[in-house]
């Protein structure tokens, strides 16, 4: 799987000749954003940038691709953010950074152990360290923004914070080709981890304000689930649109549904797997490996569910498997963190 280096990417047509706020020699900021290292200096943010590089995987390939390229993800992110010369948006000619102030807080210090130890005690200390900087950015009032790969760490230990710092209901948009939703890890056979299969089952079973008749699923089809479970959620109140049904309703119906996340609900958890959008629009199968479904997610409907959720105001935000390699879906997650912001900015005009 090819990528260019940062020297490339920096010397290139879209980055020469321009200065960039580095965290590491070869991972600028994301969109050349101020940089900060210690919660006191989140006061009076509107959005944090968090990278949480984790991986569930026992070897060095994960879904079948190495596992280097999955880690690198936030990283590339914010490489080819570096291109953007601003925040100014000109489908609705905004400069976003004229009305926020966002910031990237770096990576969450993961333990090293994880790249090659999938224990209990290991992924439940990876996902405290995203935790950690997830409730700092709470603390101050912004909100966290997590680029990550695998659950828990991308995406439990953001509902769980958004969670903890709800006093009253919680709902959830979740874009995704799979219901996350088996009863318990099959990787540890540990019931106090939300991992990749089950991260959604056990938010619901952990989470006392959050529940299916608040969450909206958006995405999976096909032939993968087990019917009880997800007949169960939908018994329980869960909205599903399928990937056959959105293209069906219309992606204007689908922003019209997320009514169900935010009736009732004091706070709203967002939830974009990329891997939505592997078989369709910028994601060919091949560079997602075993996760890659037909009828998956263009890149706009994404990107437009993200603005719509930015219109409507969200209090966390992560990304999980990220398709790897292909430089114009890392640019895919940074339209659709720009469209967010750019959706609260309107929301307040």
């Amino acid at each position: 799987m090819s990528y260019p280096t940062w020297e490339e990417i920096r010397d290139g047509l879209m980055c020469r000749g321009r200065d960039f706020p580095l965290i590491d020699h070869d991972m600028p900021t994301f969109m050349c954003r101020p940089y900060v290292t210690r919660p006191e200096q989140l006061k009076g943010a509107d959005a944090v940038i968090i990278g949480s590089p984790y991986v569930t995987s026992w070897t060095n390939e994960y879904a079948g691709i190495e596992k280097s390229h999955w880690l690198a993800a936030p990283k590339r992110i914010r490489q080819q953010s570096a291109r953007y010369h601003s925040g100014y948006i000109q489908d609705f000619d905004l400069d976003v950074f004229e009305h926020l102030n966002v910031v990237d807080y770096g990576d969450a210090d993961i333990p090293e152990e994880a790249n090659r130890s999938q224990t209990p005690d290991v992924i439940l200390a990876s996902q405290a360290a995203v935790e950690e900087k997830v409730n700092h950015a709470l603390d101050a009032g912004a909100l966290p923004i997590v680029i990550g790969q695998n659950s828990p760490c991308s995406s439990y230990a953001i509902a769980k914070c958004v969670s903890e710092h709800t006093d009253g209901n919680v709902g959830v948009v979740s874009l995704d080709t799979h219901w996350d939703a088996a009863r318990i890890d099959t990787v540890t056979m540990d019931p106090r981890i939300a991992g990749g299969g089950s991260w959604l089952q056990k938010m619901l079973e952990f989470q006392p304000n959050i529940s299916a008749k608040h969450l909206i699923e958006i995405g999976p089809r096909g032939m993968l689930e087990e019917p009880e479970i997800i007949r169960e959620l939908m018994s329980d109140g869960a909205r599903f649109i399928s990937g056959w049904q959105l293209r069906q309703m219309g992606i204007e119906a689908v922003c019209q549904a997320l009514d169900h996340a935010y009736t009732d609900t004091k706070s709203v958890y967002a939830h974009f797997d990329m891997d939505v959008i592997g078989g369709a629009g910028p994601a060919p199968g091949d560079i997602l490996g075993e996760l890659a479904e037909p009828i998956g997610m263009t890149d706009y409907e994404v990107i437009r569910i993200a603005h719509e959720l930015g219109l409507r105001g969200v209090d966390g935000f992560s990304f999980i498997c990220i398709p790897p390699g292909s430089a114009v879906v890392y640019r895919l997650i940074v339209y659709i963190i720009m469209f967010l912001l750019a959706g609260r900015v309107m929301a307040k005009k």
